[in-house]
């Protein structure tokens, strides 16, 4: 089982996979560790009791985990495909799921290029005006002000789209690439890695 970069195409599912394994595997030790006191002493009143309820904390945070990536909307291939044959030079992050105290935003793919953030979502549900201002309150803390966000929930608007942003790119001989891969931790994060930053 590989596990795929958070950003990369397939992360969310990846993701599932490994926080469904890590839940399994730290449920099976607690009860294993509770079941030997159990077997030792035929009482639950020992240390493996209580080193088995402690062993619940961690499986029950994996748990939570667990749960938020089955409630995660991956991008799907469909989508995929499509939106790589209209990338061009342009980079593109995908399965970011949005966390915000109020409600959860799925984004299929996004991209940043020239004070334009544009994002594409399979979620019918999601509130575009709730993602769009959510995500331009957080590039902002990070100092990106005046970013046009928009989200499309149609692929081929969101292709239109790319293909526009793909001339500017060209036009400006911009490399987004290469800006994220010159990116120095501990500097201020780019407005493409803001967006990882506040995903699942």
């Amino acid at each position: 089982m590989r596990k795929v970069s958070k950003g990369n195409f397939g992360y969310i599912e990846s993701s599932r996979k490994f926080a469904i394994a890590r839940t399994i595997i730290a449920l099976l030790i607690c009860l294993a560790i509770f079941l030997t006191g159990l077997i030792i002493y035929h009482s639950n009143k020992s240390a493996f009791s209580i080193i088995a309820a402690l062993g619940c904390l961690p499986a029950g945070l994996s748990a939570v985990n667990m749960i938020m990536y089955l409630r995660a909307h991956p991008c799907s291939k469909e989508a995929y495909d499509m939106i790589e044959r209209h990338r061009q030079g342009l980079l593109i992050r995908y399965d970011l799921e949005m966390t915000s105290y109020e409600e959860n935003y799925g984004i299929a793919a996004a991209t940043v290029l020239d004070k334009n953030v544009c994002c594409f979502t399979e979620d019918k549900a999601l509130d575009i005006n709730n993602c769009e201002k959510h995500i331009r309150n957080q590039i902002a803390q990070s100092g990106y002000t005046d970013y046009t966000v928009k989200v499309f929930k149609d692929l081929n608007a969101f292709c239109k789209r790319l293909d526009q942003l793909e001339q500017i790119r060209s036009a400006k001989n911009i490399d987004p690439v290469a800006i994220e891969d010159s990116w120095v931790p501990g500097t201020v994060e780019t407005c493409a890695l803001v967006l990882l930053s506040i995903s699942l």
